[in-house]
């Protein structure tokens, strides 16, 4: 139950009905006895800036920011932090003293991820496979932490965007990838291919070394076709679902005034519905 008092928060996007963060936000809030709801936001592109400054009306406390809003989300902002600026673009609003606030927590969720599977991020070098929002959201803080980054991208002209967004980045042609996984520490594919349905990431991971560590940021299937080949052949892995887990929690802590806990309770939870395989 909530009362008249309760703190509101939600996630925008179009669609937004496969998003689990409602799900993830109303468990923690359930778990900590907070008066607060947390709730999905279908909204379309024309109505984005309009639907923010209305949430702020409202009394909103903030909002997640998924697909295709986060630049647009970056661009209506009053104030963006440090990881936002960098990634250029925002996951995360929050709403106060008349200020649209935002910040990016990609980067650091991915980091926290792998973190909490027992993986250095400095240890690099890395190898990053994407351009997008999510590529650039995590190499900025590869980047951050020292590590050389080396990326590779199938469409040049994003390829080339990336490049420009972050002149610390090294970038190599798409049909380098496989060779270049020979003095890799990290792979990570922060690109959407091994989504249930979709084609599976191509690259040889004959070329990989016993040492390289394989992140994947997709999460359905909990077990990627690229996860199953890097465990075939004996690598680490980590699946993608901690670091949607990991990047909630800044913003639950801003809009409910407590920091949830990632464990294996929370796992179980999220992991439910989502096919192994």
């Amino acid at each position: 139950m909530i009362s008249g008092a309760a703190r509101l928060a939600g996630v925008l996007g179009w669609p937004v009905s496969h998003s689990r963060s409602p799900r993830l936000h109303n468990f923690w809030l359930a778990r900590y006895s907070i008066d607060g709801a947390y709730v999905p936001l279908p909204v379309t592109p024309a109505d984005f800036v309009a639907a923010v400054h209305g949430l702020r009306a409202m009394g909103f406390r903030g909002a997640n920011v998924t697909i295709p809003h986060k630049e647009a989300a970056f661009a209506v902002c009053t104030r963006v932090d440090e990881s936002a600026r960098r990634a250029g673009a925002v996951n995360t609003l929050s709403f106060a003293e008349g200020e649209v606030a935002g910040s990016n927590t990609d980067g650091p969720g991915f980091l926290a991820n792998l973190r909490a599977h027992g993986v250095d991020p400095a240890s690099g070098p890395a190898l990053l496979l994407g351009a997008g929002g999510a590529a650039r959201a995590i190499a900025t803080e590869l980047l951050a932490l020292g590590v050389r980054v080396r990326a590779a991208n199938r469409s040049p002209d994003r390829a080339a965007a990336l490049a420009a967004a972050l002149p610390g980045i090294e970038m190599i042609a798409w049909n380098q990838r496989h060779a270049a996984l020979a003095d890799q520490g990290l792979l990570v594919n922060a690109t959407s291919a091994g989504l249930k349905g979709a084609p599976a990431l191509d690259i040889d991971m004959a070329h990989a070394t016993a040492s390289l560590v394989v992140a994947d940021i997709v999460y359905v299937p909990l077990i990627t076709p690229l996860a199953a080949a890097a465990a075939a052949r004996g690598l680490r892995t980590v699946g993608g679902l901690g670091m949607l887990l990991h990047q909630a929690v800044p913003g639950f802590s801003e809009w409910f005034g407590v920091t949830p806990q990632v464990d294996q309770e929370v796992i179980d939870l999220m992991t439910a519905d989502i096919p192994a395989t």
